[in-house]
């Protein structure tokens, strides 16, 4: 695990279900609106993401951001985060439930967000539990991680996909759950938003392929696929994350509006 953050105003790094989590609790929080961060596979904390973090404080914005490794944020058993609870369904269980008791914030107001590895997460998660997530947002999502594993050998970041592979042990298997395939044409996130430069070269693809799934169905979606500059990149969540944040604050203001 990547070594704690400097503390700042607000922050802090507590147990939720035997696991860290990384906690912004706002001196005057926005009443009903909270936020889930989902880290990358580099293990990012979110206060190590300047531009971001001070957007969520500016926001009044309670955030929780669990920490479970290189995880992929899958509902698949990964040894090195917890041998018997999923990080999908840590964060759907416990980090969920935590939200509740220390913000007093429930589905709808809850949004997921998460950048590269939590990227796709955030998308899968909504895809897998719309009523709980109805609003996600993803930058630069690591979605065809499956591609990723193909070509561990000839990268020289192949470590990152060693998980994976425990989780997997093949690349077609792998395809089969990646966030795409779980798109259901009747049951999706109200709201959805993803961001990825075209010089991204290993997952700008599958932002593309998401968005001409999602528009032959008919659903719903926020994008940012035109160049920004900065490829797959802290310059590049920089340059986003004003207007993911902006989403975020606007969809939970319709979600806090809408009749069930």
């Amino acid at each position: 695990m990547r070594s704690l953050p400097p503390s700042r105003p607000g922050w802090l790094v507590t147990d939720v279900a035997g696991h860290p989590s990384e906690i912004y609790v706002p001196a005057d929080p926005l009443p009903g609106r909270a936020l889930i961060y989902l880290h990358g596979v580099r293990e990012r904390w979110l206060q190590e993401l300047p531009v971001l973090r001070d957007l969520i404080e500016a926001a009044r914005l309670p955030v929780i951001a669990p920490r479970t490794g290189r995880s992929w944020w899958l509902d698949q058993i990964s040894p090195g985060f917890d041998p018997a609870v999923s990080a999908e369904r840590h964060v759907v269980g416990p980090v969920v439930a935590e939200v509740a008791r220390r913000f007093g914030v429930r589905p709808p107001g809850i949004a997921v967000v998460g950048t590269s590895m939590g990227g796709q997460g955030a998308l899968r998660l909504a895809y897998r539990q719309p009523a709980i997530f109805p609003v996600a947002a993803a930058i630069s999502p690591a979605i065809d991680f499956h591609a990723a594993m193909r070509e561990a050998h000839e990268r020289t970041d192949g470590e990152l996909y060693d998980t994976l592979w425990e989780i997997y042990g093949d690349v077609e298997r792998a395809r089969q759950d990646t966030a795409i395939l779980h798109v259901h044409p009747l049951n999706w996130p109200r709201h959805q938003f993803f961001a990825c430069d075209p010089a991204d070269t290993h997952w700008y693809d599958g932002a593309v392929r998401l968005q001409s799934k999602l528009t032959a169905l008919g659903i719903p979606y926020t994008a940012i696929l035109e160049p920004r500059g900065g490829g797959h990149s802290q310059e590049y969540y920089d340059k986003v994350s004003p207007e993911v944040i902006r989403f975020i604050l606007e969809r939970l203001e319709q979600e806090s509006r809408r009749i069930a």
